[in-house]
């Protein structure tokens, strides 16, 4: 797994992240907050985990999406006293029993648990896993601009509170939640072969989805 894993800190970190991103930064005294940062068209930009740690938040997102994440959360910062890093903090994933120091995955307990730390680790079959559970994973499922969350399970994977008040892109959610029947999602399909990501699945010659 390729992530990369920001600091923020400073006094206003809580409310600065609380009004940007689709959860409630107040379940981090539970433990890893998943979310994700929308544009204002409600479309998804990144997803993420909060890593609650003293004096700061760890925020934990796939490597590719790091840099412009990092962008987006400097151009809000505005005149908020947080401090945006990088570190050399490793995520390592695993099953069973859990590491020192270890967080439960939010997404779903099948997932097992992640661990900060000095060196990256695999310890589960993790694409088999989130395949087998409908768990999207960030630049293959989930693609910047095009996306939307309710489309991707984030409601059933506890990555967004319908609750916690507005964050940008609040508006086009809660619209396709309350207002609107959703036509696409995520399904297995059994394929036979060989097929990349993003192959057009069809039926009756007509596309009806993507691998």
């Amino acid at each position: 797994m390729d992530r990369t894993v920001l600091r923020l800190s400073g006094p206003d970190t809580t409310d600065f992240l609380q009004g940007l991103i689709t959860n409630d930064v107040a379940k981090l005294k539970d433990g890893l907050v998943y979310a994700a940062i929308l544009p204002p068209q409600g479309k998804y930009l990144a997803d993420f985990f909060l890593v609650p740690v003293p004096d700061a938040v760890l925020l934990d997102v796939a490597a590719p999406l790091a840099a412009d994440l990092t962008k987006r959360l400097t151009m809000y910062k505005l005149r908020a006293d947080v401090k945006i890093e990088t570190t050399d903090i490793k995520v390592q994933i695993g099953q069973g029993d859990m590491a020192p120091d270890a967080f439960v995955d939010p997404r779903n307990p099948a997932l097992g648990w992640r661990c900060y730390a000095d060196v990256a680790e695999q310890y589960l079959d993790y694409d088999t896993i989130r395949v087998a559970h409908l768990i999207p994973e960030s630049t293959i499922e989930l693609i910047p601009n095009d996306s939307f969350i309710l489309e991707m399970n984030f409601e059933a994977l506890n990555g967004v509170d319908f609750k916690k008040g507005c964050y940008v892109g609040q508006e086009v959610t809660a619209r396709m939640k309350h207002k609107a029947t959703l036509r696409k999602g995520l399904a297995r399909v059994a394929v036979t072969g060989a097929a990349e990501p993003g192959s057009e699945i069809t039926a009756g010659g007509k596309p009806v989805g993507q691998v």
